[in-house]
């Protein structure tokens, strides 16, 4: 169904949808698309360095060397 519409259809679209909301809601609509899209890019990076740190923070609990008595128990 939407295979069909094509490069006139999508611009009709486009002027009806202009004509309805008129160019101030538009433009304000896609501000706050754009900073929810910063917001969710910068939530993602966050969350990927917290990770990073987590398992940083994991790999670097234990560095004494072992005992005598701790290699028997292992």
């Amino acid at each position: 169904m939407l295979n069909n519409i094509g490069l006139p259809g999508l611009l009709l679209i486009a002027v009806v949808v202009l004509v309805l909301f008129g160019r101030g809601k538009i433009s304000s609509l896609m501000g706050e698309v754009g900073k929810g899209i910063t917001a969710f890019k910068r939530g993602v990076k966050d969350g990927s360095e917290e990770q990073l740190e987590q398992d940083d923070a994991e790999t670097a609990k234990d560095v004494t060397p072992r005992t005598d008595a701790e290699k028997d128990k292992v």
